[in-house]
């Protein structure tokens, strides 16, 4: 734990003349408070006040007022203010009253994973949020035109290397470290993989990273964006995350048995389980967007249908192959989670999920090895919300991901969300003109 006077220090040692205080509304939007440096004491005595019904989905005007506690683990410079020198920190919300605020989205996930301690379990993950870079018009606004034509892995043609490589060098700067990047399949599409880390520090680490990105791709004349299917006919964007329990007592990978089958733990199959059984009901908070429906379909990699399977990329949950000799690199992989949703609150309804499967003894579906886009015994498979209309009904059926989120952000999430999807559903599109306007 980083003290005050060690937090000091570091701040004078680094000459930082401004603080910014960071933390995210519901929907996962970076919030800033920036303050000089000489009221950085104040803050860690008393907290920053701010007015918590100016953002989305935190309270009414009548319980306004709110305050944020740094969480100095979190103290990074940041790299690009090229006037006066700005550190960040990344705060837990609280009430006057002194109690976290229900509605703080890293405080839902720190529940979750003080449920996971309490089981003698700690939560490691290791988020891949793929993204896109598109290149600005005159009046410098993003247009969805990328700016390679790579694939997968390309070099020649990857026009974006320089540019990850300077976003890997700014990351670092966040004590982010990063262990590969790389183009992605669709022309302008990347992914830069930075190391797993515990739940909390790898949400904190995924805010950043798309906070950071976005801003050297400007400084590049670009636009990078976490839309998860911004180009209909390619592959859109996800957030593979890849999860891991560990035993608190011993440090050992709870997930790994090499005597079982498939090197899995009695515990990992009952993570599995969870997961499968709450899929639709995290699916609006994993995949919160209109436009994240459009990238869960057949043909582009994403997965469709909720099951398990080894090194089977069409399945929902991938175990990663698993090495005898290295049981603590087991780990399951969840495909269906996209880089436009809230981190804190995508990993507390994972985890809790996950949970629920192993308190209860659940058992998974026999595995799935096959492709499922062409294997026809998949009718007996369930298959994830179609589109944010249908997920948010899931949700408020599921009783463990309403209880996860709180009622506080429940509320506030179905609502901002509703209205997102009943505006899309009443938008004419300029398909729809295209289509039937010369015809009927």
């Amino acid at each position: 734990m980083v003290t005050k006077e060690e937090n000091t220090r570091r701040v004078s040692d680094d000459g930082i003349e401004i603080i910014s205080l960071q933390f995210t509304d519901i929907v996962g939007i970076v919030k800033s408070d920036i303050i000089p440096v000489r009221e950085l004491e104040v803050a860690l005595d008393s907290g920053q006040w701010f007015d918590g019904s100016s953002v989305l989905g935190f309270a009414r005007i009548a319980e306004s007022d709110m305050y944020l506690v740094p969480d100095l683990e979190t103290y990074a410079v940041i790299p690009w203010h090229t006037g006066s020198a700005t550190a960040r920190l990344i705060c837990d919300v609280y009430t006057p009253d002194g109690t976290p605020f229900e509605g703080d989205p890293r405080y839902v996930l720190k529940q979750a994973l003080a449920e996971a301690e309490a089981m003698g379990l700690i939560y490691n993950t290791g988020p891949e949020p793929e993204f896109f870079l598109f290149e600005s018009d005159s009046n410098g606004r993003a247009v969805p035109r990328p700016h390679d034509r790579g694939g997968y892995f390309d070099f020649s043609t990857d026009r974006g290397l320089e540019v990850r490589n300077q976003m890997a060098k700014a990351l670092a700067a966040f004590g982010i470290q990063v262990e590969a990047s790389h183009h992605e399949v669709a022309s302008g599409q990347h992914e830069i993989d930075f190391r797993y880390a515990g739940a909390l520090r790898a949400a904190d680490n995924v805010v950043t990273f798309k906070a950071t990105l976005k801003e050297v791709a400007r400084q590049h004349g670009l636009h990078a964006t976490f839309m998860p299917k911004p180009i209909a006919g390619i592959n859109g964007s996800g957030m593979h995350v890849h999860q891991s329990l560990i035993h608190k007592d011993t440090g050992l990978n709870a997930f790994a048995d090499t005597e079982a089958e498939h090197g899995l733990s009695i515990l990992a199959l009952g993570f599995i389980a969870g997961q499968l059984l709450h899929a639709r009901g995290m699916s609006a908070v994993l995949a919160p967007l209109v436009n994240s429906y459009k990238r869960l379909v057949p043909g582009y990699e994403a997965p469709v249908y909720i099951s398990w399977g080894q090194i089977n990329r069409s399945a929902l949950i991938r175990v990663p192959q698993v090495q005898s000799s290295r049981p603590e690199s087991t780990r399951l992989e969840l495909r269906c989670p996209d880089p436009s949703c809230n981190p804190y609150l995508a990993l507390a309804v994972m985890l809790r999920a996950g949970l629920d499967g192993i308190r209860r003894h659940l058992q998974p579906p026999p595995i799935s090895n096959e492709d499922l886009y062409e294997m026809r015994e998949r009718e007996g498979l369930e298959m994830l919300p179609g589109s944010l209309g249908e997920a948010l009904e899931e949700l408020k059926r599921d009783e463990l991901v309403r209880e996860t989120l709180g009622r506080h952000i429940l509320d506030r999430f179905v609502e901002a969300k509703t209205s997102e999807w009943s505006e899309y559903s009443t938008h004419i599109a300029g398909w729809e003109l295209e289509r039937y306007l010369p015809i009927y």
